[in-house]
């Protein structure tokens, strides 16, 4: 049965967008996750922020930040991101959805993160999450489980996503695990 969504496209084309506008049209669910927003300064994109769902905020990578962790010209608060995640109950069993936004390289230098991501996949919670168009054998490999289904968005088609998928979730809230 699929209980997992995964959005995917290129950048720029909304992705983080559609998962936000997704997660407001099931208001009535508790959904428990985070989503990353671009920084900017001078209008110039320097780096991405951590946003949890209930409004907690943490840069994930900056141009500033001197680290080994690099994706291309950003640095990787790697230690930071861990703590950040700490903080966000994935697995408490009290939600109705788990929200991970995104599943990419900058994310997946954390170890911690790639078992939150395998731990929120497994869980009978459904989990809709974006996920890197291309990425490394291990991302490949969640976009091939059989509990999953993969959407790729594009800017021709992003607009007329969000009611298909919300109520897809909302089936997948209601439907017991196993079922189907």
């Amino acid at each position: 049965m699929i209980r997992n969504l995964l959005i995917t496209g290129m950048p720029g084309t909304g992705k983080t967008t559609l998962v936000r506008r997704i997660a407001d049209g099931l208001a009535g669910y508790r959904a428990v996750g985070f989503y990353t927003q671009e920084l900017r300064e001078a209008g110039r994109r320097v780096g991405f922020e951590l946003v949890s769902l209930d409004g907690r905020r943490r840069v994930l990578a900056h141009t500033e930040i001197e680290t080994p962790f690099r994706v291309g010209r950003y640095g990787v608060d790697v230690a930071g991101f861990e703590e950040f995640l700490a903080s966000v109950p994935f697995t408490a069993g009290e939600a109705d959805i788990i929200v991970i936004d995104e599943i990419g390289k900058m994310e997946w230098f954390s170890h911690r993160f790639r078992e939150i991501v395998r731990e929120a996949l497994d869980t009978a919670t459904p989990c809709l999450a974006t996920i890197a168009l291309k990425g490394g054998r291990e991302i490949e490999a969640l976009r091939l489980r059989r509990d999953v289904r993969v959407v790729e968005v594009t800017r021709t088609n992003r607009d007329s996503l969000p009611p298909v998928l919300e109520e897809d979730l909302r089936r997948m809230v209601a439907a017991p695990p196993g079922s189907g």
